[in-house]
């Protein structure tokens, strides 16, 4: 009976070092050979960000990223799978293979390059502040002593946090209310449960716009640097980030890449890279 067991113990180990071993294999790899062969690829994405990409009421995704990536993936001959995941947690799904890329409008800053591989950025963004009209608060400087929100993870969270003389310093309890989604904290905006919400530029023109309530708040720059959106992938996925930065290109000169920003933007957001 002990042999018995043995065996057994010995073949489960055998089977957890195969599984292992395939895992470490698939995410510290070059993978542009198997995303070609199986014609599939997993994106992470906050399904809450509009305008990059979203879920619509009808459970269907939406958004200027979904648009561009399956243009993108369109011309490989690989259909993209769409993956909801935790915004905050979105470096450690990437990472340990349950997505092979963060597409949703995901700044590129310095400290994100230490976990993973950018492809060239295709659109620039910033960090504004957004307030009630009817609070006067319309600078920076106005947010002292008051409460702030921001979404966790979120890279502005990260300048928040690591330029503490800009705004952290000012506001109350040097802190920010940290939300799972941009869409939980314009709920607590709207019902003065915080003061001012720290947020991309793209989404709170888009939804307060979307919402027809733009004229009623004050939309302003947060005073850090100008971000760029790129697309994140695990570091040994070399050739996959090559291959992304080849389609935007040609995406661009063919006029594809203008139709799906004037689709959202109404206008070209495109960088110089891809151009």
């Amino acid at each position: 009976m002990k042999k018995l067991l043995s065996l057994i113990m010995a073949g489960l180990a055998t089977v957890l070092l195969v599984a292992c071993g395939q895992s470490s294999s698939a995410t510290n790899s070059d993978n542009w050979s198997n995303y070609e062969k199986n014609k599939s690829i997993t994106i992470g994405f906050d399904n809450t960000f509009v305008p990059m990409g979203f879920e619509e009421k009808d459970g269907s995704y939406a958004g200027f990223d979904i648009d561009l990536a399956n243009a993108v993936f369109a011309k490989y001959g690989i259909t993209v799978k769409w993956q909801p995941i935790d915004w905050d947690m979105k470096e450690s799904e990437l990472n340990k293979g349950t997505i092979d890329l963060i597409w949703n409008g995901y700044s590129a800053t310095d400290e994100r390059r230490e976990k993973v591989l950018f492809t060239d950025p295709y659109m620039k963004n910033e960090q504004v502040l957004v307030t009630k009209k009817s609070s006067g608060i319309s600078t920076v400087d106005g947010m002292s002593g008051k409460s702030l929100g921001a979404q966790a993870g979120s890279s502005g969270y990260a300048d928040f946090a690591a330029n503490p003389a800009i705004l952290k310093d000012k506001v109350a309890n040097n802190e920010a209310n940290q939300y799972q989604t941009f869409n939980e904290a314009l709920i607590d905006l709207k019902n003065d449960r915080i003061d001012g919400l720290l947020i991309d530029r793209v989404y709170a023109n888009y939804y307060l716009e979307k919402e027809g309530i733009l004229n009623d708040y004050n939309v302003f720059s947060a005073g850090f640097e100008t971000e760029s959106f790129a697309v994140g992938a695990r570091k040994a996925d070399k050739t996959l980030v090559s291959k992304i930065n080849q389609a935007f290109k040609d995406l661009y000169a063919e006029g594809k890449f203008q139709e799906i920003s004037k689709k959202w933007f109404g206008d070209d957001v495109s960088t110089t890279e891809i151009r």
